[in-house]
């Protein structure tokens, strides 16, 4: 369907509010489709905060015209927290009749005329790193000053990946199915943790003792089991060549709803994990596991298998200290 103006592209505003750039600077390292396939054959791409050619009064002009002339027309996606304090003075898009245009107002106005509206990174989805104490400008989500449906896309920074395929999928089939986060399942559906490359030596109780060791990372730090994203598999740097687990740095959950405050210290081990309906130390877990596994069922089941009537039998016959030797274990992954 052809837009007021003729053209025939969807329509993508990217604002930015109280951010470090980081997101959109990441985004410019999608590959299959890259931001030039997107700008030129996918999307129309009528204003980005960071890279349009048009300045002062142009810029607003730009964005004025598609509120009014493109309702339910264009994606808005946001990138960075709304400040709320000072109704908003800690962030200004810009100028509108000699009035300064917060970006409070901007999301807000924009937001309501959108036919989806799309939060890039940490900061948009959840508040983020500038809503972190003492938070002086009082910055908060987008979800929190609009009423209506935002899809989170979070990262600190998002992996170009996670935004090019969800705009792809709102372009190309609408809504993806979404996470009580409101986070595309398609990259947020699985932990960290399940999906590690190190989950074998978690299993086994096989820990980092600091940065740089080739080891399970939890005991230093890592949140993996309790942050959702696909990082282990999909991985960072343009080409899928790292994450900072296989760099040999704890995940420091920068894609979850409690980031920053709830995540730090970073380099802390948390105290215990959390399963379904039980709570048990990491070296518990990697006793139970080896055991499980000797038995031939996938340590994926795990959760499940110590909710149920076979735990307390199993508890109580492990023996102390019981666990596979890491070579026998890996022969079954490698």
């Amino acid at each position: 369907m052809a837009n007021m103006d003729g053209s025939t592209k969807p329509l993508i505003i990217w604002l930015g509010t109280n951010t470090c750039a980081g997101d959109m600077l990441s985004f410019l390292n999608a590959k299959d489709p890259g931001y030039e396939e997107l700008i030129s054959s996918i999307a129309e791409l009528r204003f980005d905060y960071l890279l349009s050619a048009s300045e002062g009064s142009d810029a607003i002009n730009v964005l004025d015209d598609l509120q009014k002339n493109h309702k339910a027309a264009y994606i808005l996606v946001v990138e960075g927290s709304i400040p709320t304090r000072s109704n908003g003075l800690y962030s200004v898009i810009g100028y509108r009749n000699g009035k300064a245009w917060t970006a409070l107002q901007a999301v807000r106005e924009l937001g309501a005329a959108a036919r989806y509206v799309v939060a890039a990174g940490t900061c948009a989805a959840f508040g983020g790193i500038y809503a972190a104490a003492p938070n002086p400008s009082e910055c908060v989500s987008l979800q929190a000053v609009l009423d209506r449906k935002v899809i989170n896309v979070p990262g600190c920074p998002i992996n170009p990946e996670w935004m090019m395929g969800t705009l792809n999928h709102l372009i190309q089939y609408g809504e993806p199915a979404l996470d009580d986060d409101n986070r595309p399942k398609l990259f947020y559906g699985e932990t960290i943790h399940n999906l590690c490359q190190r989950r074998d030596y978690f299993d086994n109780s096989i820990f980092a003792a600091k940065p740089g060791e080739p080891w399970c990372m939890y005991k230093i730090g890592c949140k993996g089991p309790v942050t959702y994203a696909d990082c282990p598999v999909r991985q960072w740097n343009g080409e899928h060549l790292s994450w900072p687990v296989k760099a040999n740095t704890p995940c420091i959950g920068c894609a979850s709803p409690e980031f920053s405050d709830g995540s730090v210290p970073f380099f802390e081990h948390l105290p215990d994990v959390k399963l379904p309906g039980i709570k048990v130390t990491a070296n518990r877990v990697g006793q139970l596991t080896g055991v499980v596994t000797a038995l031939g069922i996938g340590a994926h089941l795990i959760g499940s298998i110590l909710t149920g009537r076979f735990a307390e039998t199993l508890k109580k016959d492990l023996p102390r200290g019981s666990k596979l030797k890491l070579r026998q274990r890996l022969k079954k992954i490698h």
